[in-house]
C-alpha cells in the first residue's frame, strides 16, 4: 500500500458564490447552488490522490460516519474512486455534517458537527496499519478525533516501526488542548498546518517563531498561508515560497489538497529510494512543496474541497506558473 490516510470523515453541505450572509428573517439565493460533497481531511487527501493520478488499490482510508444517509453518502462516494474503505458504523452518533457558507471575495464560515468522528478507532487503525504497511501515513484533522487524539503518540510510533513515513495535519482541538498533539511531534516526519493553526498551538505572536518551535519536534514544518504562500523548516533549511494566482472560487479543502500534492511528488521520489524526509535534497523538496501548492491553488478554483483537482489541471497550472514560483523561492540556511 502506498499511502493509508486515517482521520475525519464529513458530508459538506456547501453554499457558494454568496453575495451575503441573510440578516435574521431574509432570504437570500445561493447562485452556484447548494449541494452536498465528501469532505473531511481523509477522505478529501484520498480523493485528491486518486484524481492525481495515483493506481486504484493504493490508497486506503480509515474512518468513522454514524448509520445514516450521510454516511450512505460518504462511503458510496469514496468507492467509487477506487479507495480502499476501512469505514466503522457507528451507532452513538451520526455522521458530521458541516454547512459551509461561502461569501464572494470572503473566507468559509463553517457551522458543524463533530458526530461520529469522535469515535474513530485507533486500535482498529493499528491493526490496518499492520496489514498493510504503507509508505506513507496520513492522519487528518487530528485534534476532533476523541481517544485517537489522545493515542496519537502511540499510534505514530508505531507507524514509525513499521517504517512509514508520518504525515499529520490538525484542527483546532474540540473540548481539549493542543498537548497530545505537541507531545507527538517527535513521531511526525511530515506536519502541516496553516498560519493561524501555527501560531494558536504555540503561543507565539511571529510566524517564524511558530516555525521554529514546531520544527524542533517534527523533521519538516510547512506552513501555509492562503494567497500569502508557504514557510517549511527542515534541519537548518528553511523554504519560503509565493503562491500561484488563480481566481478563487471556493477555498474548501485547499489545505488537504496541498498535502495530497505533497504525497503524491513523494512517493515519485520515495519509490526509487529510501530516504529520511531530512535528508531530501533542497531542489527535490522544492518541487515536492511546489506540487502541493499547484494542488491546493487549482482545488480553489472551483465549489467543493476536491471538484476542481485534476492531474491534468495541476500539470496545466505548473506550466503556466511554475517557473515563476520558482524564481521567486527564498532558502536559508545556516
Amino acid at each position: 500500500m502506498l499511502v493509508n490516510c486515517s482521520g475525519i470523515l464529513v458530508c459538506d453541505i456547501i453554499a457558494a458564490g454568496l453575495p451575503r450572509i441573510s440578516k435574521p428573517g431574509e432570504l437570500t439565493f445561493a447562485p452556484l447552488g447548494i449541494k452536498p460533497h465528501v469532505g473531511g481531511h481523509a477522505a478529501n487527501v484520498s480523493i485528491d490522490l486518486m484524481k492525481l493520478c495515483l493506481p486504484k488499490g493504493e490508497v486506503s482510508l480509515v474512518g468513522a460516519v454514524g448509520q445514516d444517509l450521510f454516511g450512505d453518502f460518504i462511503e458510496d462516494e469514496l468507492k467509487k474512486y477506487g479507495i480502499i474503505t476501512h469505514i466503522e458504523r457507528v451507532r452513538k452518533a451520526v455522521t458530521s455534517v458541516d454547512e459551509v457558507l461561502v461569501v464572494t471575495g470572503e473566507d468559509r464560515r463553517f457551522h458543524t458537527n463533530v458526530g461520529a468522528n469522535l469515535w474513530l478507532n485507533p486500535d482498529r487503525t493499528l491493526a490496518i496499519l499492520e496489514e498493510e504497511k504503507p509508505l506513507i501515513f496520513y492522519v487528518g484533522a487530528t485534534g476532533i478525533m476523541g481517544q485517537f487524539d489522545h493515542r496519537l503518540a502511540q499510534v505514530l510510533q508505531a507507524a514509525k516501526k513499521l517504517n512509514c513515513l508520518t504525515f499529520v495535519d490538525p484542527v483546532v482541538p474540540y473540548k481539549h488542548g493542543w498537548g497530545p498533539l505537541l507531545s507527538a511531534l517527535k513521531w511526525i516526519d511530515i506536519f502541516h498546518c496553516n498560519n493561524i493553526e501555527a501560531l494558536e498551538m504555540t503561543g507565539k505572536k511571529e510566524l517564524d517563531e511558530a516555525l521554529e518551535v514546531l520544527s524542533k519536534g517534527a523533521k519538516l514544518t510547512v506552513v501555509t498561508t492562503g494567497e500569502h504562500g508557504l514557510l517549511a523548516k527542515v534541519k537548518e533549511r528553511k523554504i519560503g515560497m509565493p503562491a500561484f494566482k488563480v481566481q478563487t472560487v471556493d477555498p474548501s479543502g485547499a489545505g488537504d489538497a496541498f498535502c495530497a500534492g505533497m504525497i503524491y511528488r513523494l512517493i515519485q521520489i520515495l519509490r526509487h529510494k529510501k530516504i529520511e524526509i531530512d535528508e531530501i535534497s533542497t531542489e527535490e523538496l522544492i518541487r515536492v512543496l511546489l506540487e502541493g501548492a499547484a494542488s491546493g491553488a487549482t482545488c480553489v478554483t472551483g465549489v467543493g474541497t476536491t471538484t476542481a483537482v485534476t492531474r491534468r489541471k495541476v500539470d496545466k497550472l505548473l506550466k503556466e506558473q511554475g517557473s515563476t514560483i520558482l524564481k521567486r523561492v527564498l532558502v536559508y540556511s545556516k
